[in-house]
């Protein structure tokens, strides 16, 4: 159990002061729904995850850069209906920037001011070959540039302590980071992490060179099934520490869903006690497995009487 408890969210402090601040920062992600359906599943995971007051919430854009007006949608509709902090998704995938400045004038309009840069997944294949679009940006740090020239933003960007897929090696990594923190980032997230060494190892040696707040991305796996789509996605295999222990129970769900949740409390723990400064959650759209890992990790909760 870690000793450090979520302060009140409140919109008046930035999401940088808030991952600097002594007291571990939450955060939940979402991904935008892909019918009426999905929406009201959605719109259930956060109304029960509001009142754990997290510090921040995002939503992501689909794979390759779609959905971006869904994302859009949703994440102004939180801005105007919820007491939640957005943090606005914005990749270069498919985009000229002058399409990139009406997306952030959107924002904007709606009273975001915190966006995650990203250069995204190539369009139609995550594995396949980047392609800019002719008028566009190529990479994160140009966004990050683009997005600090156009107003009062704070900028985060992505994070991959197991290697970007398309990375020479580490070095080129936290260099990458490093590129992004000087363009005007101040903070990173990354994608979901299910070896807290190979987290550690990377928010070290960006530590020995810029002051850079890097925050773990945290998943309890619910379902085998995913793993695959999650490797995929994240360009590399899952740890055979956490594989075997899955299908070891993969037979059944409710024991897979057990062993996840498990998974995550313990890595949660290990990176909270090294000096995370948060935990940012996968939500997959569903607010049970991860308030089961915040609560298992004692983590203060508001009420939830209403």
């Amino acid at each position: 159990m870690v000793a450090r408890s979520p302060r009140p969210a409140t919109r008046g402090s930035s999401i940088p002061s808030r991952l600097r601040a002594d007291t571990v920062s939450i955060s939940f992600e979402f991904f935008p729904p892909k019918d009426d359906a999905g929406e009201e599943v959605l719109w259930d995971a956060i109304r029960r995850l509001e009142r754990v007051r997290p510090d921040f919430v995002s939503v992501t854009y689909g794979a390759g850069g779609t959905t971006q007006d869904r994302t859009v949608r949703v994440t102004q509709r939180i801005a105007a209906e919820t007491t939640l902090t957005p943090l606005a998704h914005l990749t270069c995938v498919d985009a000229s920037i002058a399409q990139l400045r009406g997306v952030i004038g959107q924002y904007a309009a709606a009273g975001v001011r915190d966006i995650l840069a990203l250069r995204g997944d190539p369009k139609g294949d995550v594995r396949g070959e980047w392609i800019a679009h002719p008028e566009g940006l190529s990479h994160a740090d140009e966004l990050v540039s683009l997005v600090r020239s156009l107003g009062d933003f704070t900028v985060g960007v992505a994070a991959f302590p197991d290697g970007h897929p398309e990375s020479a090696d580490f070095a080129a990594d936290v260099e990458t980071l490093v590129r992004k923190a000087d363009a005007g980032a101040t903070y990173a997230v990354t994608q979901m992490v299910f070896d807290a060494d190979s987290y550690l190892r990377l928010r070290d040696a960006v530590a020995a060179r810029r002051d850079l707040p890097i925050t773990p991305g945290l998943m309890p796996v619910t379902n085998v099934r995913q793993i695959a789509r999650m490797a995929e996605l994240m360009g590399t295999p899952m740890p055979d520490a956490v594989l075997s222990r899955l299908t070891a129970v993969e037979g059944d769900p409710a024991a897979v869903r057990e062993v996840g949740v498990e998974i995550a409390t313990e890595l949660a723990e290990r990176m909270l006690a090294e000096g995370a400064p948060g935990l940012h959650f996968i939500t997959m759209n569903r607010s049970t497995a991860t308030l089961e890992v915040h609560d298992n990790l004692g983590l203060e909760r508001s009420s939830l009487a209403g």
